[in-house]
């Protein structure tokens, strides 16, 4: 039997989430809830109110998805994920089946994966993270708790990743640099050593080039 389950997010991740879920068939989406925007629907998915509805949706299907991306910051997802695990909502990992999970990769609670993505043997995908479209995490990475890995990404062997760190577009890190807490990398970035917590880099090779410690304030 199918589990109902409620998205929280009504922007573009949204319908990628969406997607995901449509083809798993193993879940009724019931609808969205969104605040501050207008949009009636995503991805034919209605859109059901704002978070005052959220308080009655959880006795009916305590199931949810945050379906806010984090381009750089991370702060607004993590607020949503803290707010719905107040009411009572569990966050499962969604995995779109054209993903490739290795039987001894570790998956966290509320972390999605992405069409295309590999997760190779005894990584570790932390709690709530985002591994995006195509991107590839190799042997034994460990990546933390809310890190957004964005499409095309590549990370080789070993490699580990900080909390809440955003590596961009195209990047890649070869085998086992480690990339600090609350960090951006840029998009195309060559990581070929070990960057450290609460700055921007970017660049080939890839280098600091600001320090950044208020990232999960608004």
């Amino acid at each position: 039997m199918k589990k109902k389950i409620v998205l929280v997010g009504a922007g573009g991740h949204c319908k990628v989430v969406v997607d995901a879920l449509k083809r798993l068939q193993t879940f009724t989406i019931l609808g969205i809830i969104d605040s501050g925007r207008t949009v009636k629907e995503v991805a034919g998915v209605k859109v059901l109110g704002d978070d005052g509805k959220l308080e009655t949706i959880v006795k009916k299907c305590p199931l949810a998805v945050v379906c806010l991306g984090s381009i750089g910051n991370p702060y607004k997802r993590i607020q949503v994920t803290l707010q719905l695990k107040k009411i009572g909502f569990k966050l499962p990992a969604v995995i779109h089946p054209s993903a490739i999970v290795s039987k001894s990769a570790k998956i966290g609670d509320g972390t999605f994966i992405a069409a295309g993505a590999v997760i190779n043997p005894d990584a570790l995908i932390g709690e709530h993270a985002i591994v995006n479209t195509n991107a590839s995490i190799d042997h034994d990475c460990r990546i933390g708790d809310f890190v957004h890995v964005s499409p095309g990404v590549t990370l080789s062997g070993g490699v580990e990743i900080g909390e809440n760190t955003h590596i961009g577009t195209g990047a890649t890190v070869i085998e086992y640099k480690k990339i600090g807490a609350n960090t951006l990398i840029g998009a195309g970035s060559m990581v070929v050593e070990d960057i450290p917590a609460n700055c921007k880099a970017y660049g080939n090779p890839c280098k600091v080039v600001e320090q950044t410690p208020n990232v999960l304030k608004q």
